[in-house]
């Protein structure tokens, strides 16, 4: 409910409140696209709103609209904290991520901050539909 239906009713809401040449960024994440074991109402729902994306970005370009999606992997968040892990297990799968992640970090919410501003702003007037990947290049290598 939360991560598609609340999306999909915001932006039908708020359209007749959006100025032409605004721009609508949806916070999707990397499994979109990657198979994560015990994750797939999650994963299916951060795809969803990948496709939502897409398909808005053809609906709401006669506005000058653009819609795209930022894409974090792991971020340390309040959110690790909710997946119901032990201290140790938390752990490991941070290391295992790192270890798996090109940059070798995890995602700072600043990096997913500094990309969402990127799509907001006049540098990316010509980007719309679009996905950005922030996670250290772990789903893109």
């Amino acid at each position: 409910d939360i991560n598609f239906k609340g999306a999909y009713f915001t932006v039908q809401r708020a359209l007749d409140y959006l100025a032409d040449g605004a721009s609508i960024i949806f916070n999707s994440s990397v499994v979109n696209a990657i198979g994560l074991p015990n994750s797939s109402v999650y994963s299916a729902t951060k795809a969803a709103l990948r496709s939502l994306a897409r398909t808005l970005s053809q609906d709401l370009a006669p506005r000058g609209i653009r819609v795209n999606t930022v894409s974090p992997g792991l971020t340390e968040s309040p959110l690790l904290g909710r997946l119901n892990l032990s201290a140790a297990e938390l752990a490991a799968f941070g290391e295992q991520v790192v270890e798996q992640t090109p940059l070798k970090r995890l995602g700072a919410p600043q990096d997913i901050a500094n990309a969402t501003l990127f799509l907001a702003g006049t540098d990316s007037s010509f980007v719309t539909g679009a996905e950005l990947a922030v996670d250290g290049g772990f789903a893109q290598v």
